[in-house]
């Protein structure tokens, strides 16, 4: 093997690892502000759309460390709504756009942030804690 193939792995694989690195953030939403408007007269329609602005908390459930705003619009009556909101917490904020399904976990794309985040990629797991939707965790994977 050649000083240049060995180069090229080593870079290879130094990009590989610094891909796979992520910053593991989770936080627990409340979410007890959302409100639909309906564009029918149906109860779920597509168009609908899901708003919201609501506490969330540490890993833990137990402290409040930030807020999030943001929106939905329903693509899939009763399956999935497309979303985009931010999250903020000290030091700055994180930006995600992706599916909300009803039934199981999303993951949804981290577009960007502010502050300590800014820069940041990655994604977002949506996990509902409850089978209410009252409260969800964000499972942040972030990159840089």
């Amino acid at each position: 093997m050649t000083k240049i193939s060995l180069a090229i792995l080593a870079a290879a694989a130094l990009s590989c690892t610094q891909a796979i690195a992520a910053e593991q953030l989770t936080v627990v939403e409340h979410a007890k502000s959302d409100a639909t408007a309906h564009i029918g007269a149906k109860e779920d329609n597509r168009g609908d759309v899901l708003t919201w602005t609501n506490d969330v908390f540490d890993v833990s459930d137990k402290v409040k460390v930030g807020t999030d705003q943001g929106f939905c619009i329903r693509v899939a009556v009763g399956k999935a709504y497309e979303c985009s909101w931010t999250t903020t917490l000290a030091g700055g904020q994180i930006m995600v756009e992706g599916p909300f399904y009803d039934a199981g976990d999303s993951v949804l794309a981290v577009t960007g942030g502010t502050g300590k985040y800014a820069g940041a990629g990655g994604q977002m797991t949506l996990h509902a804690r409850d089978a209410k939707g009252t409260e969800y965790d964000f499972r942040f994977a972030l990159t840089r």
